[in-house]
């Protein structure tokens, strides 16, 4: 028992008196100490030797703390030491494998060197001061030094620049920075500014740090890139750099559509129904630029349906049985399908508001349903339309949005001869053009 209180002392005290960083510089040389402040750039470190400031972009790494566990019989372990109590340690090798040591086994425990030398260490921490002093003292030989800036880790700004990079102040003069080149280069220095002109100018003089050059350099650059983005900006298209044009439409058309049913068993002459009304229309139409001028020429597709009508049902067989239909119907409704050719012709496409002409030439075919009581059938009426009208677009953001009314020509013929050959269409329509 007296053994294991001794080791476990002297364990503890070994971490205690051994606890040390080892940084790894970039150059493969290992310093050990504590370390009592850093920064982003530097990093001060408490050798044997002395105080030391590194340069963090010079540090590869900062090592944990090792032990060297040496066992009975001669055998060791190296690694972090996780855990302690009275009974046993527990230790973490470099290949990630914890490992539980009973306290019995263990004959010492030592801080792991990680193989440094200590004539290289020593000469490293003496050129890194030697070179840090020489550096403060040719900064503190600059005229007109400006007030440091007080950073975290006891340091200033300036001194941890300094420190790292060995830079140099620099002077404005009549408005611009001044450099140690302009000054061996220059035949003649320009006269400085007097308080009053700096003040009339608004410009500063005297000695400035480095950090106020990189704010006025980085201010610049940004200044030059906008200027850049700015000429790069694509110039907006004009209504000539368009050859394409792509228009979905929808609206309404009061169809008047007149139905002679005469010629049905039941039906005298002059029995003639409306089975028109309010027709939905939706439609496409695609067309390209003719020759570089305002006339446009494509396809369009057309598809509209014919309302849903009813009128008395006076076939015979149905009248005669009026206990099975006590309120006989006919029911009509159908489609009205155009494919042809449409052309637009631009009045003044420059405009906000752009008005054009517009017409076109198809072939419309049309198909009724009849259902009767009894009777049900299919009635067709094909043949050529023609439409003309006109139309309005403007720009919305990469859009057009219109309004298109036409005028739309179509015979009929057989039981619908009696119906209306010419109707209304009025349309609102979303566009590209490409």
């Amino acid at each position: 028992m007296k053994k294991l209180s001794f080791l476990a002392a002297l364990l503890s005290l070994t971490c205690l008196c051994a606890h040390a960083e080892t940084i790894k510089m970039k150059d493969g040389t290992l310093v050990s100490g504590s370390i009592i402040s850093q920064t982003e750039y530097t990093l001060n470190l408490t050798t044997s030797y002395g105080t030391v400031t590194l340069n963090q972009r010079e540090i590869e790494q900062i090592l944990p703390d090792k032990h060297r566990i040496i066992l009975k019989g001669g055998s060791q372990l190296v690694g972090v030491i996780t855990d302690l109590d009275e009974f046993n340690l527990k230790l973490q090798t470099d290949d990630g494998t914890s490992v539980n040591i009973d306290m019995p086994q263990i004959v010492s425990v030592e801080p792991y060197d990680y193989d440094r030398g200590e004539n290289a260490q020593k000469e490293f921490v003496e050129q890194t001061r030697e070179r840090q002093e020489t550096q403060k003292a040719q900064a503190a030989a600059q005229e007109n030094k400006p007030a440091a800036v007080e950073v975290a880790g006891g340091l200033t700004f300036d001194s941890d620049i300094n420190q790292v990079f060995g830079t140099q102040k620099a002077t404005i003069e009549n408005g611009r920075v001044k450099t140690n080149f302009d000054q061996v280069s220059s035949p003649a220095a320009a006269r400085p500014m007097t308080d009053e002109e700096a003040f009339i100018k608004g410009v500063k003089t005297g000695a400035v740090s480095q950090q106020e050059v990189a704010a006025a350099a980085k201010e610049d650059l940004s200044a030059k890139k906008k200027s850049n983005e700015t000429k790069k900006v694509t110039p907006k298209k004009t209504e000539k750099d368009f050859n394409k044009y792509f228009a979905i439409q929808a609206g309404a058309m009061p169809l008047s559509l007149k139905l002679d049913n005469s010629g049905r068993a039941g039906y005298s002459e002059g029995d003639v129904y409306d089975v028109g009304g309010t027709s939905i229309a939706v439609a496409g139409k695609f067309l390209w630029r003719i020759a570089g001028t305002n006339l446009w020429a494509g396809p369009a597709l057309s598809i509209a349906n014919i309302a849903n009508n009813s009128f008395e049902d006076k076939d015979p067989n149905v009248v005669a049985h009026p206990e099975s239909y006590p309120d006989p119907k006919v029911t009509t409704s159908g489609q009205i399908i155009t494919l042809g050719a449409a052309v637009n012709y631009y009045l003044n496409p420059k405009d906000k508001f752009a008005f054009y002409l517009t017409a076109q030439g198809a072939y419309q075919i049309l198909k009724l349903n009849y259902r009767g009581e009894l009777l049900g059938t299919t009635i067709n009426d094909n043949s050529f339309a023609g439409s003309a009208g006109v139309g309005v677009e403007t720009w919305v953001d990469d859009v057009m949005i219109g309004l298109e009314v036409r005028q739309v020509f179509a015979p009929r013929s057989g039981e619908l001869k009696d119906s209306a050959s010419s109707n209304t269409l009025i349309q609102a329509q979303l566009s590209w053009k490409f």
